[in-house]
């Protein structure tokens, strides 16, 4: 399937969600530390229902870790700054996807590591700031599955 990477998460709520969606799609889920919260956090558990037991979730403790552990993997990046509609990628099984943390987004630096193909973004109204974090990555991941025909996926 795909792996999704959230790059120093700050709520709770946020991640708890996509690892239910993690759960559901068989996706892996990659934390990048730091964390803005404790992954016993019971938010995280809440908003997760209990899913993180049923998710692979794997924590990195950097992004440096995190592109260690991913070498040879394509990894696309979705922001607000993108040029490329996210749908206007071709995603292959074993992509990597990364997020950035709510409040701020994908660092300059991170961005600078990937080409402007592999930067992604969600079309907005003009003025829009950004879209929740959960729903960005659901939104995405299943453009990805729907690419590979939801193969897996009942």
């Amino acid at each position: 399937m795909f792996d999704i990477a959230l790059y120093e998460p700050e709520i709770p709520p946020n991640t708890g969600n996509i690892m239910r969606l993690c759960a559901n799609t068989g996706c892996r889920l990659h934390l990048i530390h730091p964390l803005g919260f404790d992954l016993d956090e019971k938010k995280l558990r809440r908003a997760g229902l209990d899913y993180r037991d049923m998710a692979n979730v794997l924590e990195h403790l950097d992004f440096n870790a995190f592109l260690h552990a991913m070498q040879g993997k394509r990894i696309f990046a979705l922001s607000t700054k993108a040029q490329t509609v996210y749908s206007k990628a071709t995603f292959n099984q074993g992509d990597v996807l990364l997020f950035g943390p709510e409040t701020r987004g994908l660092p300059v630096d991170v961005l600078n590591q990937l080409t402007d193909a592999r930067k992604l973004r969600l079309p907005m109204l003009a003025n829009s700031r950004s879209l929740n974090l959960s729903n960005t990555v659901a939104v995405v991941v299943y453009e990805a599955l729907r690419q590979q025909n939801f193969v897996g996926l009942s």
